[in-house]
């Protein structure tokens, strides 16, 4: 929506950073509800609302969207992890993936889950890449391991839980 290159990750953290983080208030979505569940598509729409409203958009106007969508991400995040540790009872936490990079992340996790006790793991920046190029490199070991089905044809699985996924075979 910004505009930005990919991964638009750090490209929005970097553009954050110049945002002034009291000009807008995103909302932070399924943190009034219990559970660790979250969604950000309602707020990729606010934030395509917001940049509508005050379109065309200057250069500040993007780095303070750019701000508080982050911030919103960071809450959520936090919010959401502080309650997997205090239903865990776990002392360690590992973030990892893209998002884990992130530098208010890391520092809000750091800050909130040390208050409980819990220590936080992250992977080595250049390991802090986007899960999708991860599940791509699984699934083509797997067909390189002749582990497809002929027919192309297969059941969606969407919430597939990894412990019922076949290991593969070092041979």
């Amino acid at each position: 929506l910004l505009g930005l290159p990919y991964p638009g990750g750090p490209e929005l953290a970097k553009l954050a950073e110049q945002g002034d983080a009291n000009r807008f208030r995103f909302p932070r979505p399924m943190t009034d509800r219990p559970g660790l569940d979250f969604s950000f598509s309602g707020l990729k729409t606010f934030a395509l609302n917001t940049m509508q409203k005050h379109a065309p958009l200057d250069d500040q106007t993007r780095a303070d969207i750019a701000r508080a969508f982050e911030d919103a991400v960071v809450d959520t995040l936090v919010i959401k992890c502080r309650r997997a540790v205090e239903q865990t009872r776990v002392t360690h936490l590992v973030m990892a993936g893209g998002v884990s990079a992130n530098r208010r992340l890391r520092e809000k996790l750091e800050t909130e889950l040390k208050k409980k006790g819990v220590e936080v793991l992250y992977p080595r920046p250049e390991f802090c890449t986007d899960n999708g190029a991860m599940i791509a490199f699984a699934g083509w070991q797997r067909l390189q391991a002749g582990l497809h089905d002929e027919d192309a044809g297969f059941q969606v699985t969407p919430r597939w839980p990894m412990t019922e996924l076949e290991p593969l075979q070092k041979g």
